[in-house]
């Protein structure tokens, strides 16, 4: 069982707290699930900071059998590329995976590791805006990638689509990503937009050049480009994107904020 670690710090520890939360979160939000929907891309901050930003992706996420959630590695511990086949729990009750997605993609570069994600919130964090959306009938596939590096990002989602296509699973793909990191919120914002055009044009190679050009401190770089990379693999052909913010403006304070980004592939 990999238990909730961020539980009580990036969100409420407590199941009616919680949903609460996400209450907060969709406050407002049009449920409208867009069937066409093969992936999205979604902050991991704590709620109070981007949860309404993450609830933007989420309110239009249509109903899968899967959700293949990527997640940078920020500890350092593991696999450089991870899996996970543990059952997931959170305040809001456990969610398996998707063990037959997991053994067509033996033999790969994507390990099976538990200890990747053992302290990894970028992947836990999703887990309740799922859990609130489909409540418990559906299964997740986490991955967590310590290298991001552009060739692998491309092989881990051409992977990732292959073994989808071959057992027919009905997926959609979750790139767990803050954009910039502790910047003036005008200079943030201003790096963000350049390198949402990137994922806005599904362009893998322009999002890295992009990204190294200016030093963007973007941390799911990886994720993004495996999401694009198996989402355009699975019949996508257009992005768009739907909510961005900056801490800033919840903590009132724009001297150093953190980059946030809802946007869906389809």
């Amino acid at each position: 069982m990999r238990q909730a670690i961020v539980a009580g710090k990036f969100y409420p520890a407590n199941p009616e707290d919680l949903w609460k939360e996400l209450d907060n979160c969709f406050k407002g939000i049009a449920i409208d699930p867009r069937p066409g929907i093969k992936g999205a891309v979604v902050p991991h901050a704590g709620y109070i900071y981007s949860g309404r930003v993450a609830a933007h992706s989420y309110a239009v996420m249509p109903v899968a059998d899967t959700y293949i959630v990527f997640g940078p590695n920020h500890t350092g511990y593991g696999s450089p590329i991870a899996l996970s086949t543990e059952t997931w729990s959170t305040p809001l009750g456990q969610v398996g995976t998707d063990r037959e997605l997991a053994k067509r993609l033996a033999g790969s570069m994507i390990d099976q590791d538990e200890l990747a994600h053992r302290f990894e919130h970028s992947i836990e964090v999703q887990i309740p805006f799922l859990q609130y959306r489909f409540k418990h009938d559906f299964k997740i596939l986490p991955v967590c990638m310590g290298m991001q590096d552009e060739e692998t990002a491309i092989e881990v989602g051409m992977e990732i689509a292959r073994a989808i296509t071959d057992i027919g699973r009905k997926a959609v793909m979750i790139a767990s990503s803050d954009f910039t990191h502790y910047q003036p919120a005008h200079v943030a914002e201003s790096n963000d937009r350049y390198l949402i055009k990137a994922i806005l044009d599904m362009n893998v190679n322009d999002l890295y050049n992009r990204l190294y050009s200016k030093n963007i401190s973007a941390c799911g770089y990886g994720p993004i480009a495996a999401t694009i990379t198996a989402a355009k693999e699975l019949g996508a052909s257009k992005a768009e994107l739907i909510k961005y913010a900056t801490s800033g403006e919840v903590t009132g304070d724009g001297s150093g904020v953190v980059g946030y980004a809802s946007l869906i592939l389809e």
